[in-house]
């Protein structure tokens, strides 16, 4: 039987956990220092822009649509197993486009196009539309909407949780508060070096295969093996807001983005508002920013003048981990190993990608041999 240790069980960590559980003949065990979805996990506001983002071709996009496919699937899957609700909203996503620049506007109906001819829908409003099915959005430098149907938002928090509950259900083994000490690695005969256990707090844990899904803890546990993926953190800030009752149509409540500001109900009369993108100045510290949140929330009371009454529940910030150098995410073989995956440095996707991750993953033990 071929064991797998995972290492970091934010909501990638789990979805590999969850997806190699469905694999005859592994044994498993994740590791993490905290609780799940402690890090960017817990501070992600779940708005899974596939459909609607840019990418159109090669891995960027098939990695983003096998992600939408596998989440019609896996939220229900999940339920079902749990007993657990995963607040999942499918009501599409609506981007506001505030630049009626020719050029803007044919990029947009190209998208459409080529959206189309790979199966998928988006349409284009125009103001009055957009009037008349959201009368919550009202700034007059919108010039129209890009819908997105077919894309969701979800609770990265809730739908990480019923990963490892069903992982667990699976024969899955989780440690948490362990953390890595070490991880001593041999050279056999060929050039490829193979890392037999890890030392934890916890004891010396052996395994076939690594997987470091640790985010920003990739890098030291990457430095222990002497081949350091360099990852950076970029801080988000958010709030909770609540308006009391729902913004424009009840029925119609889709996650709305517009500049990067995204207004996304979480039910009763609630909103997440979010997120800040600030980098480190020097060094890894990045104290949070108050007068970047306040512009965040000002964008958004502009796009919805409503959200002005509303009262601040909370807000909260967490760290992305961005790739240097290199685009994100990180997945594939530790260089100079033959049994270390990566599967980190999602940045601002993690949660979009998570499935697609699991399956890459996933593919990479199977296709190997699953050894023993």
């Amino acid at each position: 039987m071929s064991h797998v240790v995972i290492i970091g069980c934010g909501v990638v960590g789990a979805a590999i956990a969850y997806e190699l559980s469905l694999v005859k003949g592994l044994k498993i065990t994740v590791c993490d220092r905290q609780p799940p979805a402690q890090a960017s996990t817990g501070a992600a506001l779940g708005v899974l822009m596939g459909v609607i983002s840019q990418k159109i071709k090669g891995k960027a996009w098939q990695m983003r649509q096998t992600s939408i496919q596998r989440y019609e699937t896996l939220i229900p899957e999940l339920e079902a197993l749990t007993g657990r609700k995963i607040p999942f909203n499918r009501q599409g996503i609506l981007m506001l486009l505030s630049d009626s620049s020719l050029e803007g506007m044919s990029a947009w109906e190209k998208l459409v196009k080529i959206r189309h001819s790979q199966g998928w829908n988006l349409e284009i409003w125009d103001t009055a539309k957009l009037q008349n099915i959201c009368p919550q959005i009202n700034n007059e430098k919108i010039t129209g909407a890009v819908y997105s149907p077919q894309d969701r938002q979800l609770d990265p928090t809730a739908l990480t949780l019923a990963l490892v509950e069903a992982a667990q259900q699976n024969g899955v083994t989780f440690k948490f508060g362990v953390t890595v000490l070490d991880a001593p690695t041999s050279t056999p005969e060929s050039s490829l070096q193979f890392c037999n256990q890890l030392e934890t707090t916890e004891g010396k844990i052996a395994a076939d295969w690594f997987v470091i899904a640790a985010g920003l803890g990739s890098t030291p546990l990457t430095a222990k093996l002497n081949q350091i993926i360099d990852i950076r953190p970029v801080l988000g800030q958010a709030l909770q807001m609540r308006v009391g009752h729902p913004l424009g149509n009840p029925d119609f409540q889709p996650a709305i983005t517009g500049n990067d500001v995204h207004i996304v109900p979480v039910g009763g009369g609630d909103y997440w508002i979010g997120a800040t993108v600030e980098f480190p100045h020097n060094g890894d510290e990045i104290p949070p920013n108050q007068e970047l949140l306040e512009s965040v929330r000002e964008q958004a009371i502009a796009f919805c003048p409503e959200l002005a009454t509303a009262s601040i529940l909370r807000t909260w910030s967490g760290l992305r981990p961005r790739p240097e150098g290199r685009p994100a995410p990180v997945i594939g073989k530790l260089p100079g190993f033959s049994n270390v995956l990566l599967a980190t440095g999602h940045y601002r996707n993690g949660v979009l990608l998570a499935p697609a991750t699991a399956y890459a993953i996933r593919e990479m033990i199977i296709s190997q041999g699953m050894g023993g």
